[in-house]
């Protein structure tokens, strides 16, 4: 008879888990997929053919995103292009801080919990994803990675959206 040793067994186990995080919000919403435009305390889903400019960020393994701090006017609409440099599934989502440390919370308790919002962009390793974002509402506001452990390793940056 084979044996397993308590190592091997834990290994497998980790495999198992990290894979089971990296699906954690599911399938990405498909390019034809209707965009909803529900108002939201940080803004609302923009229109492509609105965008006043297109803002890069690159999200890592680091738990880090570049630049992790952005400036945007009230009433521009922006195009967020988000690389993924890093191996392991990363996101970027819009929110207030209240919001966001909210939903962090629950993907700890839920990591396989399947949503798909207009803010928010699941960015295969490699691979680069877009929001098109309208804000209409002058404050603070942050970017963050929900996935489990990442916002709590903090992957979160701040948006200042100024006043007209």
């Amino acid at each position: 008879m084979f044996k397993f040793s308590g190592f091997v067994l834990a290994c497998a186990a980790l495999i198992v888990g990290v894979n089971n995080i990296a699906l954690a919000h599911g399938d990405k919403k498909s390019s034809n997929a209707p965009v909803v435009k529900e108002q939201t305390d940080w803004g609302v889903a923009g229109d492509a053919f609105n965008v006043a400019r297109t803002i890069d960020v690159s999200m890592g393994d680091d738990m880090r995103f570049q630049p992790g701090k952005l400036e945007v006017n009230e009433g521009e609409t922006i195009r967020f292009r988000v690389k993924n440099t890093g191996k392991l599934l990363h996101e970027f989502v819009i929110g207030t801080q209240a919001e966001n440390a909210k939903h962090a919370q629950l993907m700890l308790k839920f990591p396989g919990m399947e949503h798909d919002e207009p803010y928010m962009a699941h960015v295969d390793p490699g691979k680069t994803g877009e929001i098109v974002w309208t804000f209409n509402k002058a404050g603070e506001f942050e970017f963050a990675c929900l996935i489990a452990g990442h916002f709590q390793a903090g992957m979160v940056g701040t948006i200042t959206v100024a006043a007209k």
